[in-house]
Protein backbone atom coordinates (compact mmCIF):
# COMPACT_ATOMS: atom_id res chain seq x y z
CA UNK A 1 0.00 0.00 0.00
CA UNK A 2 1.47 3.29 -1.11
CA UNK A 3 2.06 5.92 1.56
CA UNK A 4 0.28 9.20 1.04
CA UNK A 5 2.11 12.45 0.54
CA UNK A 6 2.69 14.63 3.56
CA UNK A 7 2.07 18.31 3.16
CA UNK A 8 5.26 20.20 3.99
CA UNK A 9 4.30 22.86 6.50
CA UNK A 10 4.98 23.71 10.08
CA UNK A 11 3.56 21.21 12.55
CA UNK A 12 1.46 23.16 15.01
CA UNK A 13 1.27 20.52 17.75
CA UNK A 14 4.37 20.88 19.92
CA UNK A 15 4.62 17.20 20.85
CA UNK A 16 4.18 16.00 17.27
CA UNK A 17 6.69 18.57 16.05
CA UNK A 18 9.32 17.40 18.56
CA UNK A 19 8.73 13.71 17.71
CA UNK A 20 9.02 14.41 13.99
CA UNK A 21 12.22 16.39 14.55
CA UNK A 22 13.76 13.55 16.53
CA UNK A 23 12.88 10.93 13.91
CA UNK A 24 14.03 13.04 10.94
CA UNK A 25 17.25 13.98 12.74
CA UNK A 26 18.08 10.34 13.42
CA UNK A 27 17.39 9.44 9.79
CA UNK A 28 19.48 12.36 8.51
CA UNK A 29 22.44 11.44 10.72
CA UNK A 30 22.16 7.83 9.59
CA UNK A 31 22.29 8.86 5.92
CA UNK A 32 25.26 11.17 6.62
CA UNK A 33 27.13 8.31 8.29
CA UNK A 34 26.41 6.00 5.35
CA UNK A 35 27.61 8.70 2.95
CA UNK A 36 30.83 9.09 4.95
CA UNK A 37 31.54 5.35 4.88
CA UNK A 38 30.50 4.60 1.29
CA UNK A 39 32.01 7.65 -0.38
CA UNK A 40 34.85 8.55 1.99
CA UNK A 41 33.30 12.00 2.30
CA UNK A 42 33.64 14.49 5.15
CA UNK A 43 30.24 15.47 6.43
CA UNK A 44 29.33 17.87 9.20
CA UNK A 45 25.77 18.69 10.25
CA UNK A 46 24.74 21.24 12.89
CA UNK A 47 21.11 21.32 13.99
CA UNK A 48 19.26 23.50 16.49
CA UNK A 49 15.83 22.37 17.61
CA UNK A 50 12.95 24.72 18.37
CA UNK A 51 13.76 24.26 22.06
CA UNK A 52 17.32 25.51 21.54
CA UNK A 53 19.09 22.15 21.81
CA UNK A 54 22.17 21.63 19.65
CA UNK A 55 22.69 18.37 17.74
CA UNK A 56 25.80 17.73 15.69
CA UNK A 57 27.09 15.08 13.37
CA UNK A 58 30.70 15.05 12.27
CA UNK A 59 32.56 12.48 10.19
CA UNK A 60 34.90 10.22 12.17
CA UNK A 61 38.51 11.45 12.65
CA UNK A 62 37.36 14.97 11.67
CA UNK A 63 36.54 18.09 13.68
CA UNK A 64 34.13 20.88 12.85
CA UNK A 65 36.96 23.42 12.86
CA UNK A 66 38.92 21.39 10.30
CA UNK A 67 35.92 21.32 8.00
CA UNK A 68 35.38 25.07 8.42
CA UNK A 69 39.04 25.78 7.73
CA UNK A 70 38.91 23.62 4.61
CA UNK A 71 35.71 25.34 3.53
CA UNK A 72 37.42 28.74 3.91
CA UNK A 73 40.36 27.66 1.78
CA UNK A 74 38.14 26.25 -0.96
CA UNK A 75 35.46 28.96 -1.02
CA UNK A 76 37.72 31.89 -0.20
CA UNK A 77 35.32 33.08 2.49
CA UNK A 78 36.77 34.13 5.85
CA UNK A 79 34.43 32.80 8.51
CA UNK A 80 36.51 33.87 11.50
CA UNK A 81 37.47 37.47 10.78
CA UNK A 82 34.04 38.98 11.40
CA UNK A 83 33.59 36.85 14.50
CA UNK A 84 37.04 37.82 15.77
CA UNK A 85 36.30 41.51 15.22
CA UNK A 86 33.06 41.25 17.20
CA UNK A 87 34.91 39.51 20.00
CA UNK A 88 37.54 42.29 20.05
CA UNK A 89 34.87 44.98 20.21
CA UNK A 90 33.14 43.18 23.07
CA UNK A 91 36.49 42.81 24.87
CA UNK A 92 37.15 46.56 24.62
CA UNK A 93 33.72 47.33 26.09
CA UNK A 94 34.24 44.89 28.96
CA UNK A 95 37.64 46.41 29.76
CA UNK A 96 36.13 49.87 29.89
CA UNK A 97 33.36 48.69 32.21
CA UNK A 98 35.97 47.04 34.42
CA UNK A 99 38.05 50.25 34.63
CA UNK A 100 34.94 52.27 35.47
CA UNK A 101 33.93 49.89 38.26
CA UNK A 102 37.43 49.87 39.73
CA UNK A 103 37.50 53.68 39.68
CA UNK A 104 34.15 53.85 41.47
CA UNK A 105 35.37 51.40 44.11
CA UNK A 106 38.47 53.49 44.78
CA UNK A 107 36.39 56.66 44.99
CA UNK A 108 33.78 55.28 47.39
CA UNK A 109 35.91 53.03 49.58
CA UNK A 110 39.43 54.46 49.48
CA UNK A 111 38.57 58.11 48.77
CA UNK A 112 40.93 58.14 45.79
CA UNK A 113 40.65 59.45 42.23
CA UNK A 114 38.54 62.44 43.33
CA UNK A 115 40.64 65.25 41.80
CA UNK A 116 39.22 64.76 38.34
CA UNK A 117 35.59 64.96 39.52
CA UNK A 118 33.41 68.05 39.35
CA UNK A 119 31.44 69.50 42.24
CA UNK A 120 28.22 67.87 41.01
CA UNK A 121 29.87 64.47 40.73
CA UNK A 122 31.34 64.82 44.23
CA UNK A 123 27.90 65.78 45.53
CA UNK A 124 26.34 62.71 43.91
CA UNK A 125 28.97 60.46 45.47
CA UNK A 126 28.38 62.05 48.87
CA UNK A 127 24.62 61.46 48.61
CA UNK A 128 25.18 57.87 47.54
CA UNK A 129 27.52 57.27 50.48
CA UNK A 130 25.06 58.82 52.95
CA UNK A 131 22.29 56.63 51.57
CA UNK A 132 24.51 53.55 51.85
CA UNK A 133 25.45 54.42 55.44
CA UNK A 134 21.76 54.84 56.31
CA UNK A 135 20.90 51.42 54.89
CA UNK A 136 23.84 49.82 56.71
CA UNK A 137 22.89 51.49 60.00
CA UNK A 138 19.26 50.34 59.71
CA UNK A 139 20.43 46.82 59.01
CA UNK A 140 22.80 46.97 62.00
CA UNK A 141 19.99 48.08 64.34
CA UNK A 142 17.74 45.33 63.04
CA UNK A 143 20.40 42.67 63.65
CA UNK A 144 21.03 44.10 67.13
CA UNK A 145 17.30 44.10 67.90
CA UNK A 146 17.01 40.47 66.82
CA UNK A 147 19.93 39.54 69.07
CA UNK A 148 18.33 41.35 72.04
CA UNK A 149 15.01 39.57 71.43
CA UNK A 150 16.81 36.24 71.32
CA UNK A 151 18.63 37.00 74.58
CA UNK A 152 15.37 38.02 76.26
CA UNK A 153 13.69 34.80 75.18
CA UNK A 154 16.60 32.74 76.50
CA UNK A 155 16.53 34.71 79.79
CA UNK A 156 12.81 34.07 80.23
CA UNK A 157 13.33 30.38 79.52
CA UNK A 158 16.16 30.22 82.06
CA UNK A 159 14.02 32.12 84.61
CA UNK A 160 11.14 29.69 84.14
CA UNK A 161 13.50 26.72 84.52
CA UNK A 162 14.86 28.29 87.74
CA UNK A 163 11.32 28.72 89.13
CA UNK A 164 10.46 25.13 88.29
CA UNK A 165 13.63 23.86 89.98
CA UNK A 166 12.93 26.03 93.04
CA UNK A 167 9.39 24.64 93.30
CA UNK A 168 10.71 21.09 93.04
CA UNK A 169 13.31 21.83 95.74
CA UNK A 170 10.68 23.25 98.13
CA UNK A 171 8.50 20.21 97.55
CA UNK A 172 11.36 17.83 98.36
CA UNK A 173 11.98 19.51 101.75
CA UNK A 174 8.76 17.93 103.04
CA UNK A 175 9.70 14.25 103.28
CA UNK A 176 6.51 12.20 102.79
CA UNK A 177 8.05 9.29 104.73
CA UNK A 178 7.88 11.22 108.03
CA UNK A 179 4.91 12.64 109.95
CA UNK A 180 3.50 13.39 113.41
CA UNK A 181 0.91 11.25 115.14
CA UNK A 182 -2.47 12.68 114.26
CA UNK A 183 -5.13 12.59 117.00
CA UNK A 184 -8.38 13.51 115.39
CA UNK A 185 -6.85 16.07 113.09
CA UNK A 186 -4.76 17.93 115.71
CA UNK A 187 -1.23 16.98 116.61
CA UNK A 188 -1.15 15.70 120.20
CA UNK A 189 1.64 15.55 122.74
CA UNK A 190 1.92 11.88 123.60
CA UNK A 191 5.00 11.50 125.88
CA UNK A 192 7.46 13.12 128.26
CA UNK A 193 10.97 12.10 129.32
CA UNK A 194 12.97 13.37 132.33
CA UNK A 195 10.56 16.25 132.83
CA UNK A 196 11.46 17.50 129.35
CA UNK A 197 8.45 17.68 127.07
CA UNK A 198 8.96 15.52 124.00
CA UNK A 199 6.77 14.51 121.10
CA UNK A 200 6.97 11.23 119.21
CA UNK A 201 7.44 11.06 115.45
CA UNK A 202 6.90 7.85 113.55
CA UNK A 203 8.46 6.81 110.24
CA UNK A 204 5.58 5.59 108.12
CA UNK A 205 6.26 2.19 106.57
CA UNK A 206 4.09 1.13 103.62
CA UNK A 207 4.30 -2.52 104.74
CA UNK A 208 3.33 -1.73 108.37
CA UNK A 209 -0.24 -0.46 108.32
CA UNK A 210 -0.81 -1.06 112.07
CA UNK A 211 1.20 1.65 113.82
CA UNK A 212 -0.23 0.79 117.27
CA UNK A 213 1.59 -2.57 117.26
CA UNK A 214 5.01 -0.91 116.88
CA UNK A 215 7.53 -2.22 119.43
CA UNK A 216 10.78 -0.88 120.78
CA UNK A 217 12.51 -2.00 117.59
CA UNK A 218 10.28 0.10 115.33
CA UNK A 219 11.21 3.43 113.77
CA UNK A 220 10.09 5.46 116.77
CA UNK A 221 11.97 8.71 117.31
CA UNK A 222 11.50 11.43 119.91
CA UNK A 223 12.20 15.11 119.42
CA UNK A 224 12.34 17.87 122.06
CA UNK A 225 9.22 19.97 122.15
CA UNK A 226 9.90 23.64 121.75
CA UNK A 227 8.92 25.84 124.69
Amino acid sequence: MARGKIQIKRIENTTNRQVTYSKRRSGLFKKANELTILCDAKVSILMLSSTGKLHEFISPSTTTKQLFDQYQRISGVDLWSSHYERMQENLVKLKEVNRSLRRQIRQRIMGECLDELSFKELLNIEQEMEGAVKVIRERKYKVLSNQIDTCNKRFKQAEQIYKNRLTEFDAREEDPHYGLVDNGGDYDLIGYSSEVPRIFALRLQPNCPNLHSATAGSDLTTYPLLE
